[in-house]
């Protein structure tokens, strides 16, 4: 069956969206009979409590979605062996939203997960970067691939904490990475990320500020879990190599690393709840989360833009838009902590 462009490929994404959707509002209206509500503490951005079961109606799409395709014929068994362990992911998650689970058996399932992408061929073999690239021995390559997925579940976990903004990093994340499958011809690719990011969609209607509905850890960690997932086989399939997938999830990745540095630098304990990321601060200082969360989009459009027009140019453009972008972040650190000292002002006078 030749695919080539079919527009069938809009099938599943559309059944992932719909599932989604309706799931989505559903479970809203069973989440505090579950247990499943996200109250307020002194470390949230938001008021009251709200349903954390929306990760439920992502992952419900995904898996609709990605039946869907089957059904038709597309090749996606690689995509299902990633979709397995995500499920199980999702579960040791749901159990944390409902009941925290200890630190260690949260870390081995998370260990377990990042297994997958290396028995599923995905490994990291090379490590490239503009014009240069390092072969990796077996040893070397299984490590940074766990380490890059782990850290990867972790940081959409830190990152899901302002509305509309995991949602969103997800549906323009893996919408470019699909963009960049349907550019070198890889259908099955495409068709996947189309399907993720659809299902994120459904969920960003109830999700965009003001928020009816948050994902949850079942969802922040699975969609963690893909994203990494999908920037290595994209690496794998010579699809686009690993940096420029980290340039497209640079809004989240750049945030929770330097805000972790900071943190363990004044050491403080990096796996406690905080409210120090940039996003947070920003919110904290007087912007509201719709307008932070469209400064956000406006970087993740950026970021995603930036990496799919220079995927095939020289190294020095290159690495002339990376240093650009570089810059950019560090401006946008400098703005939050001028707002930061603003605001303090101003309550320091009222």
């Amino acid at each position: 069956m030749d695919h080539g462009c079919d527009i069938n490929i809009v099938l599943p994404a559309g059944i992932a969206f719909v599932i989604s959707a309706c799931a989505v509002r559903v479970l809203m209206t069973q989440a505090g009979r579950w247990g499943l509500l996200d109250k307020a503490n002194e470390r949230s951005l938001h008021s009251g409590s709200k349903p954390r079961t929306g990760g439920l109606g992502i992952l419900l799409g995904i898996a609709c979605g990605s039946l869907a395709a089957t059904a038709m014929g597309y090749p996606v068994a690689h995509w299902l062996s990633l979709l397995l362990a995500g499920v199980l992911l999702a579960c040791v998650s749901l159990i944390d939203d409902l009941r925290d689970v200890p630190p260690l058996p949260r870390f081995v399932v998370h260990l377990m997960a990042a297994a997958t992408p290396v028995l599923a061929g995905f490994g990291l073999a090379t490590l490239a970067v503009p014009g240069a690239s390092l072969e990796l021995g077996v040893v070397s390559s299984m490590l940074l691939t766990v380490v890059f997925v782990v850290w990867s579940i972790n940081l959409y976990n830190f990152m899901d904490g302002m509305d509309g903004f995991a949602g969103g990093m997800t549906v323009l994340g893996f919408g470019f990475l699909g963009l960049l499958g349907s550019m070198n011809g890889d259908v099955a690719f495409s068709m996947a990320c189309a399907v993720v990011a659809a299902a994120a969609a459904g969920f960003l209607l109830f999700n965009f500020p003001p928020a009816r509905v948050f994902m949850g850890d079942a969802g922040a960690a699975t969609l963690g879990f893909l994203a990494a997932a999908f920037i290595l086989w994209a690496d794998s399939a010579k699809v686009a190599p690993l940096w420029v997938g980290v340039m497209i999830f640079a809004p989240f990745f750049v945030d929770a690393t330097v805000t972790v540095v900071q943190r363990a630098s004044r050491r403080e304990r990096i796996w406690e709840a905080h409210r120090t990321h940039y996003y947070q601060r920003v919110v904290q200082a007087g912007w509201s989360h719709r307008r932070a969360v469209l400064l956000e989009y406006g970087l993740m459009i950026g970021c995603g833009g930036s990496a799919v027009l220079i995927v095939d140019s020289s190294p020095t453009l290159q690495w002339a838009v990376l240093s650009s972008w570089l810059g950019v972040f560090a401006l946008c650190a400098i703005l939050v902590r001028a707002r930061e000292g603003a605001s303090a002002r101003l309550r320091r006078t009222s």
